[in-house]
C-alpha cells in the first residue's frame, strides 16, 4: 500500500547543569519568554503525579539547512527542578510525502550537525538567565540524546485517512534503527518489541534512541512528555554514576593519606573526610530519591506500560542498582572510618586518663 504521512522530527538534548533548580524563580527570570508549566494533554493524563511540573518555554525559530532544503527549525526548553535542562529541536518534513521520504529526511536530520549548534548556543542562552535560580550550578561532562519522530497525519493513494495499523506494517527499522539491511526476524523482535496503541488511529513505538509517535494533532502528547521525563531521569542516574565512580578512587586516596598523617588527637584525622562523606551520600541519596519520585503514573494502564518500557529501554533501575551499591560502599566506609575514629578518641581518653594517674602519683611523692 502506498501512504503518505504528514510529520516531524523532535530532537531532544538533555544536560545537567547543577544540583537543583528553583523553578518559581525561574519563571520570574524567564517571564519574558511567557514560560508555562506544561501538562500532558490527553485527558487519562490526569493519572500522572508530577511533585514539581518542569518549566517549557520558547526559544523562537531558527533556519536549518539539511541539504538545499532550508526548514524552520522551532526550539523550545523544559526546565526539571533536579537540575536537568531539555533542549528540543522541531523540524517539519514536507507535508503529504512518502514514507520513503519520511525516512530519509529522519536520518538526515538525526545526524545532522547543525542541531548540536543550535543546541549549544540556546542552552548558553538559556542557563545564563536562569543562573540565580540554579543552586550548584556545573554543566555536567554527559548528556542525553532523543529523537521522536512524530507523524500527525497518514493517508493512502486515494488521500483518505487510513489507521496507525497501515503504518505498523511497513518498515521502521531503517528509520528507528538507522540500519539499511534488512534485519532477521529474531533482531527485529529483540529490538523493537515495545509498541502500543490506545485509540485505533495512534501508535507508539520505542526504542533506545528514537521513537515513532503517531498521533492526530499538533500538539506536543502525554507519551512524549513521558519519554523525556524518562531520559531526564536517566541522565541523572548516569550522572551519578559516573560522580560516584570518581569518587571512590578519591576517597580510598584521602584515606591514606589520612591515616599517614600525624596528629596528636589520632581521632581527629578522618574529621573532614568524615564530614565530606556524610555530605556525599546525603546529597546523592535526596537527588536520586527526588528525581525517581518526581513523576508517578497511577491509574492510567497505557501510560504506564509506556512509562514501564521506556525505564526498561533505558536500563534505569540497573543505573539505580549500580548507584545503591556505590552508596552502600560509601556508607560502610563511612561506618568504618567512623569506628576507627572512636578507637583512636577512647586510646586518647585512656593515655590521657593515665598521665593524670601518673601526674597525681608524681606530684603526691613531691608533696610528701
Amino acid at each position: 500500500m502506498s501512504l503518505s504521512v504528514t510529520g516531524a522530527a523532535i530532537a531532544y538534548r538533555l544536560f545537567d547543569v547543577g544540583y537543583a533548580i528553583d523553578l518559581d524563580r525561574a519563571l520570574d527570570l524567564l517571564a519574558s519568554s511567557a514560560p508555562a508549566r506544561v501538562r500532558p494533554v490527553r485527558g487519562e493524563a490526569q493519572a500522572l503525579l508530577i511533585s514539581n511540573p518542569p518549566i517549557t518555554v520558547v526559544l523562537g525559530v531558527e533556519v536549518l539547512m539539511v541539504g538545499d532544503v532550508a526548514y524552520d527549525a522551532e526550539l523550545s526548553a523544559r526546565i526539571f527542578d533536579f537540575g536537568v535542562v531539555s533542549l528540543r529541536v522541531r523540524v517539519r518534513a514536507t507535508p503529504a510525502c512518502s514514507w520513503e521520504a519520511f525516512t530519509a529526511f529522519g536520518q538526515r536530520l538525526e545526524e545532522h550537525p547543525g542541531i548540536q549548534q543550535l543546541v549549544d548556543q540556546h542552552l548558553r542562552l538559556i542557563t545564563q538567565r536562569i543562573a540565580p535560580a540554579i543552586d550548584r550550578p556545573i554543566l555536567a561532562p554527559i548528556h542525553e540524546e532523543y529523537t521522536v519522530f512524530r507523524v500527525t497525519a497518514v493517508v493512502d493513494a486515494d488521500g483518505q485517512p487510513v489507521g496507525a495499523d497501515a503504518l505498523a506494517a511497513l518498515d521502521v527499522v531503517p528509520l528507528l534503527l538507522n540500519e539499511s539491511r534488512p534485519l532477521s526476524p529474531e533482531a527485529r523482535r529483540d529490538l523493537l518489541p515495545h509498541r502500543f496503541s490506545y485509540y485505533q488511529d495512534d501508535l507508539a513505538i520505542l526504542t533506545w534512541e528514537n521513537a515513532l509517535v503517531v498521533e492526530t494533532g499538533d500538539q506536543d502528547t502525554d507519551l512524549q512528555y513521558i519519554l523525556e521525563f524518562a531520559n531526564a531521569q536517566l541522565l541523572e542516574l548516569r550522572y551519578y554514576d559516573v560522580l560516584l565512580d570518581a569518587e571512590l578512587p578519591r576517597l580510598y586516596d584521602a584515606i591514606e593519606a589520612a591515616r599517614a598523617r600525624r596528629s596528636l588527637f589520632p581521632g581527629r584525622r578522618f574529621a573532614g573526610l568524615l564530614t565530606r562523606l556524610q555530605a556525599q551520600v546525603a546529597d546523592s541519596t535526596e537527588l536520586v530519591e527526588r528525581v525517581e519520585n518526581a513523576l508517578k503514573v497511577t491509574d492510567d494502564v497505557y501510560l504506564a506500560r509506556v512509562y514501564s518500557a521506556a525505564l526498561e529501554l533505558f536500563r534505569g533501575r540497573a543505573w539505580r542498582a549500580g548507584i545503591d551499591r556505590k552508596l552502600a560502599i560509601l556508607r560502610d566506609t563511612y561506618a568504618m572510618l567512623n569506628d576507627e575514629a572512636q578507637a583512636g578518641r577512647s586510646e586518647s581518653l585512656e593515655l590521657a586518663i593515665v598521665l593524670l594517674i601518673v601526674l597525681e602519683l608524681v606530684m603526691g611523692a613531691l608533696t610528701a
